[in-house]
C-alpha cells in the first residue's frame, strides 16, 4: 500500500524561494529545478526508506535524497502511512532545521 505524500509548509516555501533564486538568472533551469523535486519525492510514496537517513540526526525516520545542490528531506510516519517533505534545503546551508 502507498503511503500519503504531504508537503510541510516549510518545504513549500523552500522549494518557491529555491525556483525564485534560480529564476533570476536562469528561467529555464528554475522550472526544470522544481520538475526534478517534484519527479524526485513522486516514488517516495511506494519506496519510503529508500533515501538515506539523515546523518546529523540519525533518526531512521528522517531521510533525505540528495538532488545537487539540495538536500530533500523527509520524514517517514510509518503508523500514519505518511512520507512528509519537511525541507528542501540546499547543500551549503549546512545543516538542515526541522
Amino acid at each position: 500500500m502507498a503511503f500519503r505524500l504531504i508537503w510541510a509548509p516549510s518545504a513549500c516555501l523552500d522549494l518557491r524561494e529555491l525556483a525564485s533564486y534560480i529564476a533570476e538568472s536562469r528561467p529555464r533551469a528554475s522550472a526544470s529545478f522544481v520538475k526534478n523535486v517534484f519527479r524526485t519525492v513522486e516514488h517516495l510514496s511506494d519506496f519510503p526508506k529508500s533515501g538515506r537517513v539523515v546523518p546529523e540526526f540519525n533518526d531512521p525516520n528522517i531521510r533525505e535524497v540528495i538532488r545537487k545542490p539540495c538536500r530533500v528531506v523527509y520524514r517517514v510516519k510509518p503508523k500514519e502511512h505518511v512520507v512528509e517533505i519537511v525541507r528542501i534545503w540546499h547543500a551549503a546551508r549546512g545543516i538542515p532545521q526541522l
